[in-house]
C-alpha cells in the first residue's frame, strides 16, 4: 500500500485495525517464546497499539516503527508517556525517533530502517504488519524483516486468512501455505493456534465473507 493510503486512514480516523485493549493472543502466546524480561522487542507497523505498553510492562525494551506521525503522537499522549523527538540519524533523516523510558518509536518508512537502529533487538512481534501488505508487496516486507533481525531472534506472528476475492484488504489474506513457502527458509516456524474468528469480526460477516481464520506462529530466525 502507498503511504498516502495509511496517512488518509489516520487523518480520517478510519482505524478499525486499532484494538482498544491488549491483544489477547499476545497475552496468551508471548510466554511461549520464553524470553528474558530485558529482551528488546521490535514491533513493525505498530500504530498506537497498547501491545507496546504490555511488552514494556513485561520488562522488555520495545522498538516500534510506524509510518504516520499522528499515530505516534497519539500513542504517547493517550498513554501519558513523556517523550523526546529527535532525528534518528543524519543519513536517514526521513525517520524521526521518539524516545520514552522503555519504548522507542521510529516514525517513517519501515524500509528506511537499518540494522543499526535495531542493534540489541532479539525478538519481534507482528500482529498487523504482514497482513497489511498486498501479496505483490508482501515478500519485500519479509526480506526487510530478515535484513533487520539478527540470527536466533524469536518472534510471534499473527495472520488472517479468508477468500481474498470476497473482500478488498487490508487486512489481506495470508494463508498458511504462503507463510511456509516464503518464510520457512529464513525462520523456524511453529503453528501455535489456528481458529475460526468470523463471528468476532462484523465487517467480514457484513461483507458475507464465508470464513475467516486467525493463526498464531512462533518464529525463530535461522542462523
Amino acid at each position: 500500500m502507498e503511504p498516502n493510503f495509511w496517512h488518509s486512514k489516520w487523518n480520517a480516523e478510519q482505524i478499525g485495525f486499532h484494538l482498544s485493549e491488549v491483544n489477547p493472543l499476545l497475552i496468551k502466546y508471548w510466554p511461549a517464546l520464553d524470553l528474558a524480561p530485558n529482551s528488546q522487542v521490535f514491533v513493525p507497523l505498530c500504530g498506537k497499539s497498547l501491545d507496546l505498553c504490555y511488552l514494556a510492562e513485561l520488562g522488555h525494551k520495545v522498538v516500534g516503527c510506524e509510518l504516520n506521525q499522528t499515530a505516534v503522537e497519539q500513542f504517547f499522549a493517550e498513554n501519558s508517556l513523556p517523550h523526546l523527538m529527535t532525528p534518528a540519524k543524519e543519513s536517514i533523516s526521513e525517520l524521526n525517533r521518539f524516545d520514552a523510558s522503555d519504548i522507542t518509536l521510529y516514525q517513517g518508512d519501515l524500509f528506511s530502517l537499518t540494522p543499526e537502529e535495531l542493534s540489541g533487538v532479539d525478538a519481534f512481534y507482528d500482529r498487523a504488519a504482514l497482513i497489511a501488505w498486498p501479496e505483490s508487496m508482501r515478500l519485500a516486507y519479509v526480506e526487510k524483516l530478515i535484513e533487520l533481525l539478527p540470527p536466533k531472534s524469536m518472534g510471534l506472528l499473527v495472520t488472517l486468512d479468508y477468500p481474498q476475492e470476497a473482500l478488498k484488504g487490508p487486512p489481506f489474506a495470508v494463508s498458511n501455505d504462503w507463510v511456509m513457502a516464503n518464510m520457512a527458509d529464513y525462520f523456524e516456524l511453529e503453528l501455535l493456534s489456528s481458529e475460526d474468528v468470523l463471528n468476532e469480526n462484523p465487517r467480514f460477516v457484513n461483507k458475507q465473507v464465508p470464513w475467516l481464520t486467525e493463526s498464531v506462529y512462533q518464529l525463530k530466525r535461522r542462523g
